[in-house]
This record gives C-alpha cells, structure tokens and sequence, in this order.
C-alpha cells in the first residue's frame, strides 16, 4: 500500500471519529454552553487533545477549503476553548458552503453574541429560525440577548413564549421558566 493510501486511511479515520465525536456533543454538550450566565465549558478532553484536532482540522481545511465538516469541526473546537473570533472565522467558512445551516448559525452567534457583537448574534439567531422555525436553540438564543444583553425582557418573553410552546418540560425549559419569573 502506498504511503499516501495510509495517510488518506488515517485522514478519513480521524475525520471519522471527529464527525462521530461531534454528533454526540452536539446532541448534549451545546446547551449548558449557552446557558445565560454560564461560561463556556472546556468540554471534552485535555487541552491537548483540542489542539491536536484543531491542528489536523487546519491541515484539512488547507488542503480541502470546501470541506464543510472540516471548517465545522474547527469552529466547535475554537467554540470550546474560548476562541471566539477563530470559531467566528471557522463557522463563515462553513456557512459559505451551507449558508443554511441552523445549528452553526447558531453556534456562530453565541460567539457573536461572546464578543458583544449583539445584533449580529440576533441576526444569526434570527435567519436560523427562518430556515428551521422549530429550531429550539436559535429561539432561546435570541431571548437570551433581548434578556441579558439588550434589556429587553418584553420582547425576550415573547421569544421564550414561543419556545415553551414548542417545548415546555426539558432542562432549558426550565430554566427559561426561572428566568421570566426572575424577569418579572
């Protein structure tokens, strides 16, 4: 077999493990993350193993600038290690090869939203809810920044409303619940 035989194998193994590292968290890592008052957690893994993925994501993205999961990847890294302005820049290079995706407009206006970038961050939020309406995270999103950032609890209320509507039980129900009685 030749060597670059092996080093693709490699390649597509670790983007592999990294796509199935990603659906996970994804499924459960996102929301506490973006929780009003919290910080952004490291996640999972040592600060090492985030740097080896972001350097393997770097070298995909040079040699591939079209790879969707790739420029994904990267910005979740950057997500989660505090690297707003990075995750910023991974994230417009996805969302230029899907413009219409609402979990990393989502994820590219809590960072936005990290940087004080407030009406970008609604922006994000905003087109995510065009493109998917039910889309829970861009919807609470947006009630978090007319809430915390904007000090606007009428039109954070009518948001979080919305949402209750759609769900009403989970953790992040509940904690929208607590906020608008705080806000009250």
């Amino acid at each position: 077999m030749k060597k670059e035989n092996v080093l693709y194998i490699v390649v597509a193994l670790l983007v592999g493990l990294l796509g199935g590292y990603l659906v996970f968290s994804l499924a459960g890592g996102k929301k506490q993350a973006e929780a009003p008052m919290a910080g952004i957690p490291m996640g999972a893994g040592s600060p090492a193993d985030y740097q080896a993925r972001i350097t393997e994501a770097e070298k995909i993205v040079a040699k591939d600038p079209k790879n969707f999961q790739a420029w994904v990847s990267l910005g979740n890294d950057y997500f989660d290690t505090s690297q707003p302005q990075k995750a910023i820049d991974a994230y417009s290079k996805a969302l230029e090869i899907n413009p219409n995706s609402p979990d990393i407009l989502t994820d590219q206006g809590v960072m936005f939203r990290k940087v004080g970038w407030f009406d970008k961050a609604l922006a994000n939020f905003e087109k995510a809810q065009q493109v998917e309406p039910k889309h829970l995270q861009s919807l609470y999103n947006i009630g978090v920044v007319y809430m915390e950032d904007m000090k606007q609890p009428d039109k954070a209320f009518k948001v979080w409303s919305k949402y209750l509507e759609l769900d009403s039980t989970s953790p992040t129900a509940q904690q929208i619940k607590s906020a608008m009685e705080k806000g009250k």
